[in-house]
């Protein structure tokens, strides 16, 4: 059982990133979040923009429509790895609890406004 969930629809997806912040690739489920819609974070970080190759990022936009789903991945994670994505997306994201189609609790990077 992990920890915790993260739910990816972006950078934390790629295996050179997660290589890069957890030391290790990460396996994950197909999971959506409901409600929301993907937009783009301009990333001040530049570390984190080389990283990942770019400095727009896909961002949430919750819009609380049942119509809007944004497909992603469920990440099992530690509390460290949880930690280290935290550290990855301080800059210009924040940490939210969500809830997902499949019914797992996960945590979710929102745009900082």
């Amino acid at each position: 059982m992990p920890d915790c969930w993260i739910f990816s629809y972006g950078t934390l997806r790629q295996p050179d990133v997660q290589r890069a912040i957890f030391q290790r690739e990460l396996r994950g489920e197909d999971d959506c979040l409901t409600g929301f819609r993907v937009g783009i974070v301009k990333i001040s970080d530049p570390d984190v923009a080389a990283l990942s190759g770019s400095a727009e990022h896909p961002g949430l936009i919750r819009t609380g429509n049942p119509a809007d789903r944004v497909a992603g991945t469920a990440f099992a994670v530690t509390d460290s790895e949880l930690a280290s994505a935290d550290a990855y997306e301080a800059a210009d994201y924040a940490r939210h609890a969500v809830t997902l189609a499949s019914g797992k609790t996960a945590f979710v990077y929102l745009a900082r406004s």
